[in-house]
């Protein structure tokens, strides 16, 4: 089922319940209604009637015509004669006009008919004789009957000797109800149609920009094409989850197009002293036509070509490989991580290199920032044959160097893989160390940089941010 679907029949099952709900509350509160009009309006035609002289029981001496029985007034009825009609044709024609739709019956203690409608006879139950008979505790009863199959509303009042039933048709009352339940009924229909209409339009407006997200990701997932057009149109979730959608095939993009750019760039960097190596190794075959010196120079040729191809893959492995994210970052002093760098750099190759730092700490991956700090310097070597300066004060890391220098048109461009300049040509290098330098600093936050130095030399490191710092020496 799809979520279009399932929206529409989601608002048709609302608006019906909801329908439903009020229709029902309506039904049942005006039936209460009615039906307590309806007793009260037996109620009030047993007060008139009970009350009115010329309708006192002709079967007991003491309620001759004019006199009210003083010791059984009827319960809740009130007191005083008001004028009505009579329903026995004999009795003198007075105006009821209260009882006009009600029927009225007496009968004796025993529950037989002493007096009834002229309409016919109501009928008498177990409930009402027991009100006549005086034993049922209630000297009122409302209850339901039926009259010749049509419902009416029964009030039954204990009198001497008897008791006085009043009956209302209740005919109308249901006509009023079944209205009430046809037009609910109705509306019930009605709204679930609208409702399911208003569901179309509104599930259309929701997934439309979905069904377009689908059929963009099927299309990505088909062709494998990222320069797709994503829409990204409207503020609310929807619209939110496009913008995600397209930030994501960008990045993807982004990260396709820089890896093609790698395996393009690696496979140029590799054809240099690959083809070195195959010529070498070419030479080699003649191993013993050459003299002593041709041999040490290719076996040193060798060793070095085969040491920087090695440099390069490993480079290119961790560019790749992103192998860094592996290791968790965790707080350490900056200055010692330059300070052990310098001091292998110093072992191995002989050259002074000056270490000025202080106690700043940084949160960052230890064995990245220190395969950075050690491009860098090793990057100060290759250019210069002068003395080496490292500061690292306040979380940033600088090398200076007596070297030729970077072109101004280069400093942008220096921290690009596989980026060498015209001077670099010549030397050892795979072009990918500064690269490094430069992945490091962003994936901590940082960033990097590189000046031409006064005096002669450059001027290149990178700045990380400090968790706290202690100036030292």
């Amino acid at each position: 089922m799809s979520l279009r679907l399932k929206l529409a029949i989601a608002m048709v099952a609302l608006a019906a319940a909801a329908t439903v709900a009020v229709g029902s509350v309506s039904y049942f509160l005006t039936q209460n209604e009615l039906r307590h009009q309806v007793d009260a309006s037996l109620t009030q035609a047993a007060r008139q009637y009970l009350n009115s002289p010329i309708n006192a029981p002709t079967n007991s001496p003491t309620n001759a015509p004019g006199n009210v029985q003083p010791g059984r007034p009827p319960l809740g009825l009130g007191d005083g004669p008001v004028p009505g009609r009579p329903l026995d044709g004999d009795d003198p024609p007075l105006d009821f006009r209260n009882f006009t739709q009600i029927l009225v019956q007496v009968i004796d203690a025993e529950g037989a008919i002493v007096r009834s409608p002229r309409s016919g006879a109501l009928p008498v139950d177990n409930q009402d004789r027991a009100v006549a008979a005086g034993g049922s505790g209630h000297p009122m009863l409302h209850h339901d009957t039926s009259v010749d199959d049509e419902p009416y509303r029964m009030l039954t009042v204990e009198i001497d000797g008897g008791a006085v039933q009043f009956a209302r048709s209740l005919r109308e009352t249901e006509q009023v109800l079944d209205a009430i339940l046809d037009r609910t009924l109705f509306l019930v229909v009605g709204m679930s149609m609208l409702a399911l209409l208003v569901g179309v339009i509104i599930a259309q407006q929701v997934t439309r920009r979905l069904v377009r997200l689908t059929a963009v990701a099927t299309t990505v997932a088909d062709s494998g094409d990222l320069d797709v057009d994503v829409p990204v149109d409207g503020t609310d979730e929807t619209g939110r989850l496009g913008q995600a959608f397209n930030r994501m095939l960008s990045s993807l993009a982004r990260s396709k197009r820089a890896q093609q750019q790698l395996v393009q760039d690696a496979g140029h960097e590799l054809r240099t002293p690959l083809t070195s190596l195959r010529t070498n190794v070419s030479v080699m075959q003649r191993y013993d036509e050459l003299s002593p010196t041709s041999r040490r120079r290719l076996l040193v040729d060798l060793e070095s070509e085969t040491r920087e191809l090695t440099t390069l893959v490993n480079e290119l492995i961790e560019l790749a490989t992103d192998q860094r994210d592996l290791e968790l970052p965790s707080r350490i002093r900056i200055g010692s991580v330059v300070e052990e760098v310098a001091d292998r750099a110093r072992r191995r190759s002989g050259r002074e290199i000056s270490v000025v730092t202080d106690d700043s700490v940084v949160e960052v991956r230890p064995q990245a920032l220190e395969r950075a700090v050690s491009n860098l310097v090793e990057n100060a070597l290759k250019f210069s044959d002068q003395p080496i300066e490292v500061h690292a004060e306040h979380a940033r890391v600088e090398v200076l160097d007596r070297g030729p220098g970077i072109p101004a048109d280069d400093l942008g461009r220096v921290f690009d893989r596989f980026y060498r300049s015209d001077s670099a040509r010549s030397l050892p290098g795979s072009g990918l160390g500064l690269a490094i330098v430069r992945d490091m600093a962003e994936l901590h936050g940082g960033s990097v940089f590189a000046t031409a130095r006064e005096g002669g030399g450059a001027v290149i490191g990178f700045v990380l941010p400090v968790v706290s710092s202690v100036t030292g020496g």
